[in-house]
């Protein structure tokens, strides 16, 4: 499925993708199923159904192996780059806005959700993405979603990326609240 030149929400019985217009953002990758896996990580790549990169692939890895039918890729904040030191030092009020509304989308289409937390220590590396989380969050608890997490925590305490992590890793839960008091991202 070709990308939405509008922006909206691309559907077919496989493909969920969302981006903008001229591409630098991307705002929902993943496919269509009834137990997704959704995986909320920092910052998107440059992935897209035609060509998934390694955190792509590996949280589809992740999603098949355990029991999940598909997986959605979500991110804190949309603006893609494939070196972190690229990602806006400053935070785009409007795109952060339109990030939160596909989240939304994406979470009142699906039932019995479950979030993975994934975004490692790069979280850390802009002090506007614990507010992106923060949003994000609230929104996650209007929907009931469950979050979790693979594998034990960075040295940091934050969720491993999906690149950091061994497929025999074991799922567990992700008490987002507590991770939020912590102030761990500030």
């Amino acid at each position: 499925m070709m990308p939405s030149p509008s922006g909206e929400m691309t559907t077919s019985t496989e493909w969920l993708y969302a981006n903008s217009d001229d591409d630098s953002c991307r705002f929902v990758l993943g496919t269509r199923g009834e137990r997704p896996l959704i995986c909320l990580g920092v910052n998107p790549s440059t992935a897209t159904p035609q060509k998934p990169d390694t955190t792509v692939s590996r949280v589809k890895g992740f999603a098949l192996r355990n029991g999940f039918d598909s997986w959605v890729m979500l991110n804190l904040y949309p603006r893609r780059a494939t070196d972190p030191n690229r990602i806006d030092k400053t935070a785009d009020t409007a795109l952060m806005r339109e990030n939160l509304e596909h989240v939304e989308d994406v979470l009142s289409a699906m039932r019995r959700t479950e979030i993975w937390a994934a975004w490692g220590n790069l979280i850390s590396s802009r002090p506007y993405f614990i507010h992106c989380l923060k949003e994000i969050h609230d929104v996650t608890a209007r929907h009931s979603c469950r979050w979790v997490q693979f594998g034990d925590n960075t040295k940091a305490g934050h969720p491993r990326h999906p690149s950091r992590l061994a497929y025999g890793c074991r799922k567990t839960d992700f008490d987002i609240g507590m991770y939020l008091d912590a102030g761990r991202a500030d």
